[in-house]
């Protein structure tokens, strides 16, 4: 119960109301009211108090996540590493959005009818890392830096290449792009290399997918990963190539807890999306 709580308290830590805790721990807003009462209770403190829509921190649910959070994590780490995979254990697969629609598509048909106990979500990069270092995911499929020291097993499968989509022909480079999220720490050197050669993000999207669409519908060229371009088979005609573009990739990785390697059912797994994989797009 108190690990229970001290989860509870971190997540409502990071997304700020009761609502959205209860929504990304799959229970009620009143069950995550009861976790932090309940977690009050067993500690002696006040851990957080109302603020219009929001809930603040107190200092001491302040000092208890800086002591406790990165242990938490661990713990929850080596407890999955406890955790025998039987031939009926959930093996969660976290990925990025982007390469998952890209490249998994048809192999996961074929091998999830070999082992249908697969369970697939898409995350962003720095989500999929902290799922994975805790135990939540087995292993996560990742578009972009990962964050320093996650301490994780990290298989390197190969540096994907961008494109400028346009409906219109392009004769030179475009002072404006539609681009990705870049407040995602996993897009900061797309948003360093357009800096250096003065390219200003004209609006950043949370999706590729909407940056192409509104490219190809004559909004504005956007940045677009091979994944992507793969996806939507979008026209060579629209794809257009340069010079900056030699040096902006994102690297695809595939990361996991070392314990899990262990596994025949995860190794086999990993080995397969690592082969399907192409080496370049």
């Amino acid at each position: 119960m108190l690990l229970e709580g001290i989860e509870t308290l971190l997540v409502l830590a990071k997304e700020g109301t009761m609502s959205k805790a209860g929504s990304y721990l799959y229970i009620s807003q009143s069950a995550v009211s009861k976790r932090i009462a309940r977690l009050e209770k067993k500690l002696g403190k006040k851990l957080i108090e109302p603020s219009g829509r929001r809930i603040k921190l107190t200092a001491d649910a302040i000092a208890l996540i800086d002591n406790i959070g990165p242990s938490y994590k661990e713990i929850k780490g080596l407890i999955f590493d406890q955790q025998r995979f039987q031939d009926h254990t959930i093996i969660t697969l976290e990925c990025s959005e982007t390469l998952v629609a890209g490249y998994l598509g048809e192999m996961m048909g074929n091998y999830i009818k070999t082992d249908p106990y697969i369970s697939i979500a898409t995350h962003h990069t720095p989500v999929i890392v902290e799922k994975v270092q805790s135990g939540e995911a087995t292993i996560g499929f990742c578009a972009g830096h990962l964050p320093p020291q996650h301490g994780l097993a990290t298989r390197h499968l190969f540096d994907e290449p961008f494109a400028v989509i346009s409906h219109q022909s392009l004769s030179q480079t475009p002072q404006a792009l539609l681009v990705n999220d870049f407040q995602n720490p996993a897009n900061a050197n797309q948003a360093s290399l357009l800096q250096k050669v003065g390219i200003v993000p004209l609006m950043e999207m949370d999706s590729y997918t909407a940056a192409a669409q509104l490219a190809l519908g004559g909004v504005a060229p956007a940045l677009v990963p091979a994944s992507i371009v793969k996806t939507l088979k979008i026209d060579p005609a629209f794809c257009h190539h340069f010079d900056f573009l030699d040096e902006l990739t994102r690297p695809v990785h595939l990361c996991y807890r070392q314990s899990s390697y262990q596994s025949a059912r995860i190794r086999t797994l990993i080995e397969t999306i690592a082969d399907v994989v192409p080496t370049k797009a």
